[in-house]
């Protein structure tokens, strides 16, 4: 059964947040509250639990995975970003955005898209999941928690235990979160491209609607 752990959502108790990241050295998954809906996280380096989250949200290879980061430096860690790239991660972080990007040699083959050799990446404005990567010191690997065959996230923890307490092994409770998951922005062929529309107001970017189904559809699960 998976354990859960309820948070204050603005002061969250460092016990329980270093039980959390214990539970994802150890190869556990997660859900936890974002300033868009729930994800679902795993430890970056961790192939086995990489390969469960996938299963748990019912997503092969070719769907983007989501790096959750401390901040924009670590982000560019992970990422080639140039000066016009940067700017824009400036607008939207931290916050509901996910950034698809050009991943560096940091990033694991088998984490970044199959094809394009690229990866998710988004700085969450939400004082657990801060806490959570802070103590872990790397970002986590994550995703919306959607559940497989649906299209709306899950937001109750409550809920969200009942229904995966067989599959993941911690629950962090720091009250409901939104409904809509992250607005998704691929920078990682010239332009920006919006994907899809989600909790971040995409013109805060400069960006307008969205430009056609297909590519709306690419964007689809980021965390």
């Amino acid at each position: 059964m998976s354990q859960l752990f309820e948070l204050h959502p603005e002061n969250p108790q460092p016990r329980l947040i270093r039980q959390a990241a214990q539970i994802l050295h150890g190869g556990g998954i997660a859900a936890i509250p974002t300033d868009s809906s729930y994800a679902l996280v795993c430890h970056l380096d961790d192939k086995d639990a990489a390969e469960k989250l996938r299963r748990i949200r019912g997503v092969d290879d070719k769907h983007h995975l989501t790096l959750l980061c401390r901040d924009l430096s670590e982000l560019a860690m992970y990422a080639r970003v140039d000066n016009r790239q940067y700017r824009l991660l400036k607008l939207g972080t931290p916050g509901p955005f996910t950034f698809i990007l050009e991943a560096t040699k940091v990033v694991p083959r088998r984490l970044s898209h199959p094809s394009r050799r690229t990866i998710g990446l988004r700085v969450p404005d939400h004082k657990v999941a801060q806490q959570l990567l802070a103590e872990l010191g790397q970002p986590l690997l994550a995703t919306t928690l959607i559940a497989p065959g649906e299209t709306e996230p899950l937001n109750d923890a409550h809920q969200i235990r009942n229904r995966f307490q067989k599959v993941i092994q911690a629950v962090l409770d720091a009250g409901a979160c939104s409904m809509l998951p992250t607005t998704v922005v691929d920078l990682s062929s010239g332009a920006a491209v919006l994907l899809r529309r989600g909790r971040g107001d995409p013109a805060l970017l400069g960006l307008g609607p969205l430009l056609s189904p297909d590519r709306q559809a690419s964007g689809e699960g980021a965390a």
